[in-house]
């Protein structure tokens, strides 16, 4: 086996403290995040008659459009599992991801129509723009980023959750000589031909990886924390997104960590889904009970050699960020109410909670962008 250093990632995520001289720049309001959520946000700024790139600020860490769907993996299409809604005032544009081409690369897909609504609207986001820290300096929210500074009266927050991956903690993780590999460093099964490799983790993410390294892999095995809910609808019912919703909304107002949204509707159980399960490719084990140098050791004593764990363990809010501002509760989360901090009102969070979703995104955008009008 090949040894390696630490989880592989794309997405360039860690904070980083910048020395350049401070830019003196000012904007009413400063949004971080150019995926769905920032430019639902910017979208409808600007129809409050915001200028951008003057009234308002849009910065992107990442180097092109798309949000983190430029990082996804390649072999992922657009689908009833991995579903995109359209950005607001999109129709305009004459283009929509219900009528997407599902053969091309979603990742593909999103970054195009992204960037012909960035174009389309003028929205000036400025990238690629990595935010080391955001102060208070009397009246003002103090942006730090890799240009300099810039002070705003309003901060919305939509970086989302792809730059903090989470890895639940297992005994011997760190004497494991093969590969870890989580979510947000994973490019395509070809990395792990001909090799054992274990997936962990319960939603669509884990699955797809399951499926895509079925015939390339030599040994794949599969550990979920928790036995596998598969919801036979297709899409998300209406009374499953208002369940998950209320679920993430109440987490939200009380400070408490958000539940993932898989945890409250299950796998959508798709024909490809069903037909792995058929042919007893699909079948979770519980958890290891341990890592070892050369595999993992099973609660039943059994051990599976492997050459790499791919952790499709999800991700939590990336807020490091803002840890300067003490936002964050005992409880784990940031108390938030209809996308509006509440220790601290003129702050947002964009995306978050029960606005997690692409559709639900949309929603906050508009909501956010009203209140935030209602204080400049």
């Amino acid at each position: 086996m090949q040894a390696t250093a630490s989880l592989g990632t794309r997405s360039q995520s860690s904070m980083m403290v910048y020395t350049v001289s401070p830019v003196s720049e000012r904007a009413q309001v400063v949004v971080i995040g150019a995926g769905q959520a920032g430019l639902a946000v910017a979208y409808y700024l600007k129809r409050f008659q915001l200028e951008p790139g003057v009234d308002f600020v849009v910065y992107d860490r990442g180097p092109g459009t798309g949000g983190a769907w430029q990082f996804r993996w390649d072999a992922l299409r657009l689908g009833s599992a991995h579903k995109v809604h359209d950005l607001p005032g999109m129709q305009e544009l004459g283009i929509g991801f219900d009528t997407a081409d599902r053969t091309l690369p979603a990742k593909d897909i999103v970054a195009g129509y992204y960037r012909r609504y960035e174009d389309h609207f003028g929205l000036q986001v400025r990238r690629p723009v990595t935010i080391s820290s955001v102060v208070n300096r009397g009246a003002d929210l103090v942006v730090q980023h890799s240009e300099g500074e810039t002070a705003a009266q309003v901060l919305v927050n939509a970086t989302g959750t792809w730059g903090s991956p989470f890895v639940p903690y297992y005994p011997g993780a760190s004497t494991f000589r093969g590969r870890h590999v989580h979510t947000n460093g994973y490019v395509t099964a070809e990395e792990f031909r001909g090799q054992n490799v274990v997936v962990v983790g319960g939603g669509t993410s884990a699955i797809g990886f399951l499926l895509e390294l079925e015939n390339v892999a030599d040994v794949v095995s599969w550990a979920s924390r928790r036995p596998i809910d598969y919801n036979t609808e297709s899409v998300l019912t209406i009374e499953g997104g208002v369940a998950a919703v209320r679920e993430a909304d109440a987490a939200a107002r009380a400070g408490k960590a958000l539940p993932s949204l898989v945890s409250t509707t299950g796998v959508p159980l798709t024909r490809k889904i069903a037909a792995g399960i058929a042919r007893g490719l699909l079948k979770e084990r519980p958890m290891f009970a341990r890592i070892e140098p050369e595999g993992v050791r099973w609660n039943d004593g059994s051990f599976t050699a492997a050459d790499a764990i791919i952790w499709a363990t999800g991700f939590r809010p990336e807020l490091r960020h803002l840890a300067p501002l003490k936002l964050r509760e005992k409880q784990g989360g940031v108390t938030v109410e209809s996308g509006q901090v509440w220790t601290d009102p003129r702050i947002f969070l964009a995306g978050y909670g029960p606005y997690a979703s692409t559709i639900g995104a949309n929603r906050s955008g508009r909501i956010i962008a009203r209140q935030i009008m209602a204080q400049i």
